[in-house]
């Protein structure tokens, strides 16, 4: 079993503190949803974890296992376990799909255990068939000229191919029609094992409609405010932010549209 441990985390953004004191434990073998208002610091929780330069941790710890997150970089931490799916993934030109991918599972490895091409291929033609992902995909360079489904779609097959500990989500239905939301869903769902853990955000229900959480965290003025179970996010969706900030007593401005 692999754990990230989070524990008061407080994070800052171009001096304004985001992050307030978040505490929060994923497992392999669990899925975890984070929801909350705009602004609430869901975003800059996983690019903290991934080590983003411009996040500056004043406080608190991030540990997967014994280590200590703080002292390794970025590719420390995805080398040690760590997948992070962007909101907005970048386009590299230059370099395919393909090249990206075997490189960074090789990256993962000793330099007597790479991956042979031919296992490579038979692999990676397997997972994009499951995503239904055409074969001209794997040859495209990295996201270049891709529509956003494409790009989400592109993160999860990556997924499946670096095969990581602990996969943060960063709002992978974001813009997804359904079909795309239900391919991408089918991957994140063929992952789910004890050898694999998820921390997904997201604003929507319907995300969880077809990935069914252990857990659901309310993120709210930069900290966790309320944890519970898939049936929490149902109740989200129907009351809106507001009645859980009314009902925790909490001092939150929230926008017209976080409060809908």
């Amino acid at each position: 079993m692999t754990t990230l441990k989070i524990e008061n985390l407080h994070v800052t953004v171009a001096d304004k503190e985001i992050l307030k004191g978040v505490n929060l434990i994923v497992k392999t073998g669990e899925i975890h949803a984070i929801m909350g208002p705009n602004g609430t610091g869901k975003s800059t929780l996983s690019q903290a974890i991934m080590g983003h330069p411009a996040y500056q941790v004043t406080q608190g710890s991030i540990y997967l296992d014994d280590k200590n997150l703080s002292e390794m970089s970025v590719d420390e931490r995805a080398r040690a376990g760590l997948f992070l799916a962007m909101q907005y993934p970048s386009e590299i030109q230059g370099v395919t799909n393909a090249e990206f991918m075997r490189a960074a599972i090789n990256a993962r490895r000793d330099e007597h255990n790479q991956i042979d091409i031919m296992t490579f291929i038979r692999k990676l033609d397997e997972k994009r068939a499951f995503l239904s992902m055409t074969e001209e995909m794997a040859e495209r360079y990295l996201n270049e000229g891709f529509s956003g489904g494409e790009k989400k779609r592109n993160e999860i097959l990556q997924m499946m191919m670096i095969e990581p500990k602990i996969a943060i989500l960063d709002e992978i239905d974001s813009g997804l029609d359904i079909d795309a939301l239900k391919v991408v869903s089918r991957g994140v769902n063929h992952m789910r094992s004890d050898d694999f853990g998820t921390l997904m955000i997201t604003h929507y229900q319907r995300l969880l409609d077809y990935i069914v959480p252990d857990f659901v965290h309310v993120m709210m003025g930069g900290r966790i405010v309320k944890t519970g179970g898939a049936e929490m996010a149902k109740k989200l969706e129907d009351e809106g932010y507001a009645g859980l900030r009314d009902e925790l007593g909490l001092d939150i401005t929230l926008t017209d549209e976080d409060a809908d």
